[in-house]
């Protein structure tokens, strides 16, 4: 599926300003988050700027084993990647919309309460069929989204060997490592449950004889050295299982 590809780094974007939103949403009680902005135009926050340059101090101690680098079209990835490796930088990154992230649909800018309490039908059903295989109306189940990462796996790294890096979202590293590792349906809602991918993370993976290895997960170290804030903002919530 993969060519022989030594070895992945795998990046969140920096804090959006809808993850700022949505957690005080969260922590408010609030049915949705208050944007207007569609989820592609989301933008980087202050803080999310600044994870971001601190990820170009790692792009700059460690870039030069990184001999190619892929983007979600999302805004805040590309700013992301933009901010750490300057505007012009080669070789240029290529943008994939497979690499966007999770689609929504009836559930967007809703809170996990909002889903309880304008949606208790689909709340319902999304605790019966478990977080890989709900999917909201009009939007993408887990299974969805790594249906499309398949396909950008085969298509992208395939080839001459070159080590990657992947600018993308939470999920989209949470379903790369489900697919290299892999994992199936338990250990990945295990892995999930225990494990939040950082904004301006980089998750390290490398390919052995026996398939690949997971070296480093949500790595934050460079975001430390720069006193750059360290946070978390895990995805959508849908609703957990009772």
């Amino acid at each position: 599926m993969t060519g022989r590809v030594p070895q992945l780094w795998l990046v969140r974007h920096g804090e959006s300003v809808a993850n700022a939103a949505a957690t005080r949403a969260e922590a408010e009680g609030l049915d949705a988050v208050p944007l207007d902005t569609r989820d592609a135009d989301v933008e980087l926050s202050a803080t999310g700027r600044e994870q971001a340059a601190a990820l170009g101090d790692w792009i700059a101690a460690n870039g030069a084993g990184v001999e190619a680098f892929w983007v979600s079209p999302y805004l805040r990835a590309r700013q992301t990647l933009a901010i750490a490796r300057g505007e012009d930088a080669s070789p240029r990154a290529l943008t994939d919309e497979r690499l966007r992230d999770r689609e929504l649909g009836v559930l967007d800018l809703l809170t996990s309460h909002g889903v309880e309490r304008l949606l208790p039908a689909e709340a319902a059903r999304r605790r019966r069929l478990g977080k890989l295989y709900y999917r909201p109306p009009g939007g993408e189940s887990w299974a969805d989204v790594a249906l499309r990462l398949r396909s950008f796996l085969h298509d992208a790294l395939t080839g001459p060997p070159r080590s990657a890096m992947v600018v993308a979202h939470d999920a989209i590293v949470m379903l790369l490592l489900f697919l290299l590792l892999p994992m199936d349906e338990d250990e990945l809602l295990r892995f999930a449950a225990s494990h939040t991918v950082l904004n301006a993370s980089v998750t390290h993976v490398v390919r052995t004889d026996a398939g690949w290895e997971l070296v480093d997960f949500a790595a934050v170290e460079h975001l430390r050295r720069a006193d750059a804030p360290v946070t978390a903002h895990p995805g959508h919530p849908d609703v957990e299982p009772e």
